[in-house]
């Protein structure tokens, strides 16, 4: 059991994924301490302040603090959280039939993810719009659109990613589809929206959200190319 966990965290980011997986972790019966979280922002300079950079050398979050040390990528977190805390279920063991699709599930959301950051920061925090690219926008936003309909093929048929049922790969693709509704209409996509659905009714995840704070990247429902202006 670990001693000490803290979060290094920014509401409404890829962060999130790590307060859902620990709250999956309680409601299975794992002894958690309590989770410290600590607050950061993208645009007030405090993710590239040096004590923070000596966690996430690039500035970015999550970092965790667990067990005397720190962790930053929320891939590399998950896995380990799920490893030392095998008891919640959370993973297929290794040499498991189920092992290899998990894995590549779990990077296949960065993989995801970093699409929407680039579409973040074309967005969002490209301040001048003649400094954006509607090349890039729309070849990301299609990227970003493919990577939704895998998903859509992977849940066709079951209620999670893997046939085994509700795993970590949930937790790291949920906070890819709550920014993917910004750049991608999901209408075309009914059981992705379904997926949605079961994900955001688990009480888990409801009591994550709590725990996350509000986004305030988001100014706009959709953002697409035509309004990059």
């Amino acid at each position: 059991m670990t001693s000490t966990l803290t979060l290094h965290h920014v509401p409404a980011s890829r962060s999130f994924r790590i307060i859902w997986l620990i709250e999956e972790m309680r409601a299975a019966g794992v002894a958690l301490p309590d989770l410290d979280i600590e607050t950061y922002a993208i645009t007030d300079g405090s993710l590239r302040n040096a004590d923070f950079l000596t966690r996430s050398p690039a500035g970015r979050v999550p970092a965790l603090d667990v067990n005397g040390i720190s962790l930053c990528e929320s891939g590399a977190i998950v896995e380990y959280l799920c490893e030392t805390h095998p008891e919640a279920g959370l993973a297929p063991a290794v040499g498991t039939a189920q092992r290899p699709a998990y894995l590549q599930w779990v990077h296949f959301a960065e993989t995801m993810a970093s699409l929407i950051a680039n579409l973040n920061m074309q967005y969002l925090f490209l301040r001048d719009p003649s400094m954006r690219s509607q090349a890039v926008l729309k070849m990301e936003a299609r990227r970003l659109e493919a990577c939704v309909a895998a998903i859509e093929a992977a849940v066709t048929g079951q209620d999670w990613v893997l046939d085994s049922g509700f795993s970590a790969v949930d937790c790291m693709l949920g906070f890819n589809l709550s920014a993917v509704p910004y750049f991608v209409k999901l209408d075309a996509y009914p059981i992705v929206r379904s997926y949605i659905a079961r994900m955001e009714a688990r009480p888990a995840y409801q009591a994550a959200r709590d725990l996350d704070g509000p986004q305030t990247f988001y100014s706009r429902d959709f953002y697409a190319p035509d309004d990059a202006d």
